[in-house]
Order: structure tokens, then C-alpha cells, then sequence
């Protein structure tokens, strides 16, 4: 299974799901994943080391490779987490629902109630299918779970998300 896409699965799945299906506080948040995907490094632990990676690299490379990620509407968190900027509009938008299609990947059986939705995922590229559920516990945190098979096996995924602060600083939503 691709790591990148997955990764970048998890990531829009983890703030789409949340956002859509309650009112969270807009602002900067932080999504930590832990990823269970047979002969892969757990998620957090390679976003761990990679900013590790990052504080050896001489400032200008560092600054590239930040402003690389910016561009995509990422930043580091702390401990291998992933920061990411929710705006007003997308922490109140309500459109998680079935037949829906994000990128390579389709929504079917979507349940939307204040504190959760669910329902399932299918991809195309890679081909995976799975089912993914995101419950929120406050307006400035929730959790999701993803459970995704594939040809190439199975990956488990549990996103931890709490809201940081209101401002996002240099993290600028991510581009549509």
C-alpha cells in the first residue's frame, strides 16, 4: 500500500470526519496517528524521527523543507504529531455524505450525528476499501479510527486530534 497516500488518507480523514461532523473550534490542531501496517514503522514514530532529522539539517534546508510542508497546510507538532490549520468555515461545514469523492476515494454508508459520524471508505488507487469512525468529545478534541484492507494488507489507524490555539501562525489551511 502507498505510505504517501495513506498518510495523506489518514491525515484529511482524521480533520474531515471531526470537522464535519460537529462544531469544532477553528484554529491550529494537532493530529497524532498511530498506524499499524504490516512491515511499516508505526506513523508517529517516523513523524518522530523525521523531526529529529529535521533539527540536524543546516537552517536554510530546514526552512525549505518547512515551508514545503506549509505549502500543503502541514506543520510538526510535537512528538511525531502533525499540525494542521481548520478554519471557521470548514469547522462548521457539514458535507461528509455518501457518493462523495475525495481524490482517489469514495464515502458510502456515512452517518452523521453531533459527536460522530462513520461509514465507509473505498480507494481506488491505491485499491483499499475499509471503514473509518471519528468521535468527538469536545469542541477541542476528538479521535478517529480507520480500518482500511488492501491487496498489499491490512492498516489500522487511531488519530488522537486536539485543538492548540486559535491563531495557526505559518500553518495556512490546507489548499483545496
Amino acid at each position: 500500500m502507498n505510505t504517501r497516500i495513506l498518510a495523506s488518507l489518514l491525515l484529511a480523514l482524521g480533520a474531515v470526519s471531526a470537522a464535519h461532523a460537529a462544531d469544532i473550534k477553528p484554529g491550529l490542531w494537532e493530529f497524532k496517528t498511530k498506524m499499524d501496517m504490516p512491515g511499516m514503522p508505526d506513523m508517529a514514530a517516523q513523524m518522530a524521527q523525521m523531526q529529529e532529522q529535521m533539527k540536524n539539517m543546516p537552517p536554510e534546508a530546514r526552512k525549505m523543507m518547512e515551508q514545503q510542508m506549509a505549502a500543503h497546510g502541514v506543520g510538526m507538532g510535537s512528538g511525531g504529531a502533525v499540525r494542521m490549520c481548520i478554519t471557521p468555515e470548514d469547522a462548521k461545514r457539514s458535507n461528509v455524505y455518501s457518493g462523495k469523492t475525495d481524490a482517489d476515494c469514495t464515502y458510502s454508508n456515512v452517518s452523521n450525528t453531533p459527536t460522530r459520524v462513520k461509514g465507509h471508505i473505498s480507494c481506488t488507487s491505491p485499491k483499499a476499501d475499509g471503514d473509518f469512525e471519528a468521535t468527538i468529545d469536545s469542541p477541542t478534541h476528538f479521535t478517529s479510527r480507520m480500518n482500511m484492507r488492501s491487496a498489499e494488507g491490512n492498516m489500522k489507524a487511531d488519530t488522537d486530534a486536539r485543538w492548540v490555539a486559535a491563531d495557526c501562525g505559518k500553518i495556512k489551511p490546507a489548499p483545496r
